[in-house]
């Protein structure tokens, strides 16, 4: 039978729910990804926790703690920190950034702070204003740590 024959099959069953019974065959759920969309004319303050991808278009002055995504928009603004899988600036940050598999920096983007990441791409146009330096991919412990200041050395008259 060709994909616009003219004969039908009758022989197809379907299988049909019947109250008080399972069907026949159950498909599982399918996965959820949580997103979460901070909209342009919307300011949180505060800590932003969780799984998932966060997309700000807004405003958000506080720390971002995430297991998966940050995208900050061409409108959005960052007042701090942030840390998750991956990193994803568009508009401003003003923090250091610690992506623990990527960040990207586009264009329009803009981050005054420092970062930590695996895998690092800066955009021509993007402006980086701060140090940045390259974990090892599935490290442990990737939080920053600026790296220690040295004592000043004594004069000797």
């Amino acid at each position: 039978m060709g994909f616009f024959s003219s004969t039908q099959r009758t022989d197809t069953q379907y299988p049909i729910a019947v109250e008080g019974e399972k069907p026949q065959e159950s498909l599982p759920p399918p996965q959820k990804v949580a997103s979460t969309l901070i909209t342009q004319g919307v300011t949180i303050k505060g800590t932003v926790e969780g799984e998932g991808v966060v997309q700000v278009e807004g405003v958000v002055e506080g720390e971002f703690s995430m297991v998966g995504a940050v995208i900050v928009a061409d409108t959005g603004v960052v007042r701090g920190p942030i840390t998750a899988d991956v990193v994803r600036v568009a508009g401003k940050v003003e923090g250091n950034v610690t992506a623990r598999e990527h960040m990207r920096l586009e264009q329009s983007g803009t981050l005054i702070g420092d970062v930590a990441t695996a895998s690092l791409v800066v955009e021509d146009g993007g402006r980086l204003n701060g140090r940045s330096s390259m974990l090892k991919p599935g490290s442990e412990n990737p939080k920053y740590e600026a790296p220690a200041k040295s004592a000043p050395k004594e004069e000797k008259n």
